[in-house]
C-alpha cells in the first residue's frame, strides 16, 4: 500500500510528544490544520485501543469529506496507530499512526499515513500519485504545526494535564486489578 510520512525533532520528551498528539477538542483544532470537528464515539472519554472517532476536516469547509477512525494500537510513549473504519469513498483502506524515539534533548516524531484507493487499477495509479502529492503536502503541514504546538505553552500544558489524569486513572484502575485502557 502505498505511505506518506513526515518527522520533526520537536524539545521535549517522548511522553509530551505523544500527549501533544493525541490532544483532542478545540486544543487539536487549534494547532491542527487539517481537522475542522473532532470527538470520540460510543461514549468514551479518551484515547485507547478500540475507541472510535469522528473527524471532520478542514479541507472543504462545512462539506468537508468525514471519516471514522478506531485506534487499533496505544503504546504510550512509543507510539499510536489508527485505521479508517468510514470515510471518503475513494480509499479503500487508509491508517495512520505516530512514532516517538528520544534524540538528543528532545524526541523525533514520526507520522505516517497508509492507504489504497478503490477502483480498476489505471484509476488507482491516478488517484496514488494525486494522493502521494496531497497527503504528502498535508501530512508536513500537519507535522510543522504539531511541532509549533510542542512550543506552544498552553497545548503543552493541556498535554501535561491529560498525562496525569491518565496515569491517575490507570492508577485507579491497577488498584482495582482492571485492565488497563
Amino acid at each position: 500500500m502505498p505511505q506518506v510520512s513526515a518527522d520533526v525533532h520537536v524539545p521535549v520528551p517522548p511522553e509530551l510528544a505523544f500527549a501533544v498528539s493525541q490532544t483532542h477538542g478545540a486544543i487539536r483544532r487549534g494547532w491542527d490544520p487539517f481537522i475542522r470537528e473532532q470527538h470520540f464515539l460510543d461514549g468514551a472519554q479518551h484515547p485507547a485501543t478500540g475507541v472510535r472517532t469522528f473527524t471532520r476536516s478542514a479541507f472543504l469547509g462545512p462539506i468537508s469529506p468525514t471519516m471514522v477512525s478506531e485506534y487499533v494500537s496505544w503504546r504510550p510513549p512509543t507510539s499510536v496507530g489508527m485505521t479508517m473504519v468510514s470515510g471518503p469513498p475513494f480509499f479503500s483502506r487508509f491508517g495512520g499512526g505516530w512514532r516517538f524515539t528520544p534524540e538528543g534533548d528532545g524526541t523525533r516524531a514520526v507520522w505516517k499515513y497508509t492507504y489504497d484507493i478503490v477502483g480498476p487499477p489505471w484509476f488507482r495509479r491516478i488517484g496514488v500519485t494525486i494522493g502521494q502529492w496531497l497527503l504528502g503536502r498535508e501530512i508536513r503541514k500537519r507535522i510543522d504545526a504539531f511541532a509549533a504546538a510542542c512550543r506552544d505553552e498552553q497545548v503543552v500544558f493541556v498535554a501535561r494535564a491529560d498525562l496525569e489524569a491518565r496515569a491517575a486513572l490507570e492508577a485507579q484502575e491497577s488498584a482495582k486489578g482492571e485492565p488497563r485502557a
